[in-house]
């Protein structure tokens, strides 16, 4: 990764609960903070039902925040949605969709998906929409002939790289991809995330790349954030996550991935957690992660444990880091 100082996304303390009863409260983003840089792919990783996706859909205002600050490009999205600065922000931020099935308007051809976004947006002239939308097609590994063809008429590969498409149309500088592999065929998968990381180099775009699998999320992000239950655990580059993870769960997550080579891999322990994970309805007190920690104290179950800088740009929230 380059030199890169200016913040394109500043997240700041986000609180997303979803109100599940009368007086019930599912808490599925429990106040993160973050930020990414302009040119960089950050990722986000976690198992099911962290808040990974809730995230990346509360940024975009897909979902309203239950609290916090999301800053874009220098201003507060909340202050861009009341003015005149919606439709600027809503080009400028886009978002590729896990589920290439559903995303898609079934009864819309490609050349119809791609060009509602042209028209809204203005971005070329009516006269060049044609070459306009081919050379995207192009871009994303489709060509030409699609243009008159539907959804159904596709692989599933084909369909997310229609939606990389649509993302593509308006000329957007920065986009979350949430999960866009996961529903793929694992032969298509390293493809797609190859074409993203093409597009980052050749459109100088930023990404918020949301996935499970954290050989995937290495292979393509300078940086990774780690989320449990609703909580940011922790942030590093991608190589220093890998080669020193200091969070305990981080750690149980990385030894869950196979090794390539046989003999480490017979040799090597594995972190098996224990119990489920637990409802982010009533989430445990204290540290999110203690019920399945091997390592936690008295004090994890009294006090939440403070987000901390422990090596140069490296971040955890761990007891046993004070």
């Amino acid at each position: 990764m380059s030199n890169i100082k200016e913040k394109v996304l500043e997240v700041k303390n986000l609180k997303k609960h979803f109100p599940v009863g009368r007086k019930t409260v599912l808490k599925a983003v429990d106040g993160i903070n973050f930020h990414i840089f302009r040119g960089e792919i950050f990722g986000i990783v976690g198992e099911s039902g962290c808040g990974k996706s809730t995230a990346g859909r509360t940024i975009i205002q897909l979902y309203e925040p239950t609290a916090g600050e999301i800053i874009f490009n220098g201003k507060k999205i909340q202050d861009q949605l009341k003015k005149k600065d919606l439709l600027k922000f809503r080009q400028e931020m886009q978002m590729i969709f896990q589920d290439p099935y559903a995303s898609l308007n079934p009864r819309m051809n490609v050349r119809e998906i791609i060009t509602a976004g042209l028209t809204v947006h203005n971005i070329v002239p009516k006269n060049e929409h044609e070459n306009y939308i081919s050379e995207l097609l192009e871009k994303v590994g489709l060509n030409t002939s699609h243009a008159n063809r539907y959804p159904h008429e596709f692989s599933g590969g084909q369909r997310q790289r229609i939606g990389i498409a649509r993302a593509l149309s308006v000329n957007p500088k920065f986009i979350i991809a949430d999960e866009p592999i996961s529903a793929l065929d694992v032969s298509i998968q390293a493809q797609v995330v190859n074409l993203m990381k093409e597009l980052q180099v050749s459109r100088d775009l930023t990404f918020l790349f949301i996935a499970h699998d954290l050989s995937m999320v290495k292979h393509i992000s300078d940086r990774i954030g780690v989320m449990y239950l609703g909580n940011m655990v922790e942030i590093a580059t991608s190589e220093e996550l890998y080669s020193n993870p200091l969070h305990p769960y981080t750690q149980a997550l990385l030894s869950a991935i196979p090794l390539p080579n046989p003999k480490q891999e017979r040799h090597r322990e594995r972190i098996i957690l224990k119990g489920d994970v637990p409802s982010p309805i009533s989430p445990p007190s204290g540290c999110p992660f203690r019920t399945r920690c091997s390592k936690a104290m008295g004090i994890c179950a009294e006090v939440k444990p403070e987000w901390k800088e422990i090596y140069n740009n490296h971040w955890v929230a761990c007891h046993l880091y004070n």
